[in-house]
């Protein structure tokens, strides 16, 4: 992999964390929950940091966060800390202006602790090889229904034989998310991953398959599910 960067590239992870996670209906931000003796966030960086192709890793923070530093994995010398924004575009971008334009961004969400470092090597060897951003992302196995727009009636069903489910890390140029984001804000696009922003300006990210158990926690019921594939992987 490492013969595919050009001389000074790096590959930068980018976390934003600056979100409050109203969804779990707790009482701080859901990367401060813990699964174990850990919180959701510290599994996360635990795993960037221990992957032998990242070269350090930003984290994106709300200006009100308190929490952080108290982290024992905060004292890592990988690890560095930006002011995020109120949208995950803003976090990235505050997380971007660290790197060099050559550089390659991972951003990867701070809810994902289970993520494992074969998939992360799998994604960056294909796009290193291929020189084009790509994601990771799981084939949609489910029956996939569209519902009515008057109420909650399925209106058809969905062919989901080219249905992917998005996830993290994603992995693309600095300067080229970059300039995706902000085009994309400057119009008042909403974006909901990074991809989202390259495929507005024109982009066909590459999809590179994970694990199924690389889960985004989201809801209560999700610490439980995070907690046994933890378990399972040893990490």
């Amino acid at each position: 992999m490492q013969e595919i960067l050009q001389k000074g590239q790096k590959i930068v992870a980018i976390v934003p964390a600056a979100g409050v996670g109203s969804r779990m209906q707790a009482d701080r931000p859901k990367q401060y929950l813990t699964i174990g003796a850990d919180t959701i966030l510290s599994h996360t960086l635990h795993k960037l940091i221990t992957h032998p192709n990242i070269d350090r890793i930003i984290v994106a923070i709300n200006p009100a966060d308190n929490l952080f530093d108290s982290l024992p994995i905060a004292k890592n010398s990988k690890i560095e800390t930006v002011i995020g924004g109120n949208t995950r575009a803003e976090s990235v971008l505050a997380g971007l202006q660290r790197l060099q334009v050559d550089d390659w961004a991972l951003v990867h969400d701070a809810a994902r602790p289970c993520v494992r470092h074969e998939d992360i090597s799998a994604l960056i060897d294909q796009v290193l090889l291929k020189q084009q951003g790509g994601i990771l992302a799981v084939r949609v196995s489910d029956t996939i229904k569209l519902a009515s727009k008057q109420n909650d009636v399925i209106d058809s069903s969905v062919d989901r034989t080219y249905l992917w489910a998005a996830a993290t890390p994603q992995l693309f140029k600095a300067g080229e998310l970059k300039n995706s984001l902000l085009k994309a804000a400057q119009k008042g696009i909403t974006i909901t991953d990074e991809a989202s922003a390259i495929e507005y300006c024109g982009g066909h990210p590459l999809l590179v398959e994970c694990h199924r158990d690389n889960i985004k926690i989201t809801k209560p019921e999700d610490l439980a599910i995070a907690a046994y594939y933890l378990s399972e992987n040893n990490y």
